[in-house]
């Protein structure tokens, strides 16, 4: 039996052009803007690593373990958590 194509799209995968759903707002956003600065941080951290004698261990350990607990919000769907490492890992320098 063929059932026949739902008459609303509360998703809005229907009607996009592309067949992709549209580009949502608000935890869309903040999960893609926190992967980009776990990824911006995981380059700094190969900066630290690489600074002779040892001198940037300790900062390369701490930013390790702050991208590990943001990644954790991001597979907990933790959403207050993604907020907090994501205004901490903006600040890294």
């Amino acid at each position: 039996m063929i059932t026949p194509p739902p008459t609303s799209d509360p998703l809005g995968f229907l009607n996009s052009p592309s067949g992709e759903p549209p580009r949502q707002t608000g935890q869309t956003d903040l999960i893609q803007d926190l992967l980009y600065e776990i990824i911006r941080v995981k380059d700094l951290i190969k900066y630290y690593e690489e600074i002779p004698n040892g001198a940037g261990a300790l900062g390369a350990a701490i930013l390790i373990e702050l991208v590990a607990e943001a990644y954790k919000s991001l597979v907990d769907y933790d959403t207050i958590l993604m907020k907090k490492y994501y205004d901490l890992l903006l600040n890294c320098d």
